[in-house]
C-alpha cells in the first residue's frame, strides 16, 4: 500500500538522534570531549576516531600486530561494515550463525568456527540491546581469542552498571547521523586494560592520518545534518530517497546499506569534538526520555499475536534508538512493511539481509550456513522510539501490525 500525502508530511526518521542545537555550533568551543565520554561511560579513557568502523579498524589493526592469528569471526547477521573493516587490516572474515529467533552469536556455531587461527570475535549489542558477552567470551577464551564489542547503536548502555564494550578486550560506539549523539560520522572506542588501550592509540597515531580537507566535508555534512535533522526536512534529505529505492524495490538501499569497501581514515578535528562535547551534556536525559518512551510502548506491542519485542536480559540497561521487533513468519513482515515502510512513520528493517545475501560482499565471504541469520533477517523490523513519532502515528503502526499479524 503507497503511503498518503498526509503520512509523509511529517517525515519520523528511523532511528532516536539527539538533535543538535545551534548553540552547540558556536563558540566558546570545547576540547574536553574524550574526558567528558570517558567520564559519562565510567571508564579511565576513550580514543575518538573518525567513524565507529575506523574505531574497529584501529582495534584490529592493533590486535594484529600483536599476535600471528588472522581470523576474525563476526555474526552472521551485523552491520556489512563491519566485513570492510576485518578486511582493511588484512585479515581474514568467518561468519558466525546467531540463536534462533535473535541476533546474538550462538555458542555452538561459535565454538565450531572458532580455532588456533581465530584473532578476535565481535557480538554486537544491535539496536541498543544488550548482548551477552559472557558465553561468548568463554568460548573465545578456550582458543586464546581477543573478544571486541560492536557497541555502534549502544553508546551509554550498561551491563550490571558498567559500560558495554568492558566485558570483553575492547568496544566502540557509533557518532554517526541517527545513532543518538552524532558528530555526523565519528566512533569512541574503549578498552578496559590499560596496556591494550595505550597501545590503541599509538596505532592510531601511526595509521589515522590528518586529511584537513576530508575533516573540512565532515564538518560542512554536520551543518547539514544540524539544519535538516527535523521532521518536515527529514522528508527530502531521508523520505524522497527512501521511497525512491522502495519503488525501484531495492532494499538494500532502502536500509542504507549500500557500502564502499573503501574506510576514510582521518583525525577529527577540534571544532566536532566540541559539537560533540555540547551535545553530550543533553544525553543523559533524552535517553532517559527513550527508556520512559519504549517501557510504554513495548506491552503495546508485546499483545500482538506473533510478535515478539526485544528487550535487555537481566543486568542489561541497553540504549533505546529503535524499538526491534519480530514476526511469526516472514510474509506478515513484509506484508506489514509494504504498507509501513516508507510511510514516513518511521518503521524500517536494520539491515537488508544476512551478510551472505548481500551480493556485492560475495567477494570478502566464503561459504558458510547461517539459516537462523537468514531467518532473523527476514522476519525483523524496527519502529522508531524517536520522540517525534506521537502516540497517533504510533497507534496507527499498531494497527497495521494488527492487520498483517492476525
Amino acid at each position: 500500500m503507497p503511503p498518503s500525502t498526509a503520512d509523509v508530511r511529517l517525515e519520523i526518521p528511523p532511528t532516536a538522534g539527539l538533535p543538535i542545537r545551534l548553540r552547540d555550533l558556536f563558540p566558546p568551543w570545547q576540547g574536553d570531549f574524550p574526558e567528558r565520554a570517558a567520564a559519562f561511560l565510567g571508564v579511565p579513557g576513550v580514543g575518538i576516531e573518525c567513524s565507529g568502523t575506523a574505531c574497529l579498524v584501529v582495534i584490529l589493526e592493533t590486535l594484529r600486530r600483536s599476535s600471528g592469528r588472522r581470523t576474525v569471526v563476526v555474526p552472521a547477521y551485523t552491520c556489512p561494515l563491519v566485513i570492510f573493516a576485518v578486511a582493511a587490516c588484512g585479515l581474514r572474515l568467518r561468519l558466525c550463525d546467531v540463536v534462533r529467533d535473535g541476533f546474538e552469536l550462538d555458542p555452538e556455531a561459535l565454538a565450531r568456527a572458532c580455532d588456533q587461527d581465530t584473532l578476535a570475535v565481535i557480538p554486537t549489542h544491535l539496536g541498543g540491546r544488550v548482548a551477552a558477552i559472557g558465553p561468548v567470551a568463554a568460548v573465545a577464551r578456550q582458543v586464546g581469542a581477543f573478544v571486541v564489542e560492536d557497541a555502534a547503536q549502544a553508546f551509554g548502555a550498561r551491563q550490571d552498571g558498567r559500560s558495554v564494550g568492558l566485558a570483553g578486550d575492547a568496544g566502540f560506539f557509533s557518532l554517526a547521523a541517527g545513532k543518538g549523539l552524532s558528530l555526523y560520522e565519528g566512533g569512541i572506542w574503549v578498552a578496559g586494560d590499560p596496556e591494550l588501550r595505550r597501545e590503541i592509540v599509538r596505532v592510531s597515531g601511526e595509521i589515522v592520518p590528518a586529511r584537513p580537507l576530508f575533516e573540512a566535508w565532515r564538518c560542512l555534512q554536520l551543518l547539514g545534518l544540524a539544519a535538516l535533522y527535523r521532521p518536515r526536512l527529514l522528508r527530502y534529505a531521508y523520505g524522497m530517497p527512501l521511497r525512491h529505492a522502495l519503488g525501484r524495490e531495492d532494499p538494500v538501499a532502502a536500509a542504507g546499506d549500500l557500502f564502499s569497501s573503501d574506510i576514510p581514515l582521518h583525525r577529527v578535528s577540534g571544532w566536532r569534538r566540541s559539537v560533540g562535547s555540547r551535545a553530550l551534556a543533553r544525553l543523559p536525559g533524552f535517553q532517559a526520555a527513550l527508556t520512559a518512551r519504549a517501557a510504554a510502548r513495548l506491552p503495546r506491542l508485546a499483545r500482538l499475536q506473533g510478535v515478539k519485542v526485544f528487550a535487555d536480559g537481566p543486568g542489561g540497561e541497553g540504549t533505546w534508538p529503535v524499538l526491534m521487533l519480530t514476526t511469526a513468519s516472514a510474509a506478515q513482515r513484509d506484508a506489514a512493511l509494504r504498507e509501513l515502510w516508507g510511510s514516513g512513520r518511521g518503521v524500517a528493517r536494520m539491515f537488508a539481509h544476512a551478510l551472505p545475501d548481500y551480493d556485492y560482499l560475495h567477494p570478502w565471504l566464503e561459504p558458510r550456513s547461517c539459516p537462523n541469520a537468514r531467518d532473523f533477517a527476514a522476519r525483523s523490523f524496527t519502529i522508531s522510539n524517536s520522540p517525534w513519532l506521537d502516540d497517533s502515528r504510533f497507534e496507527a503502526i499498531v494497527a497495521a501490525l494488527e492487520r498483517h499479524t492476525q
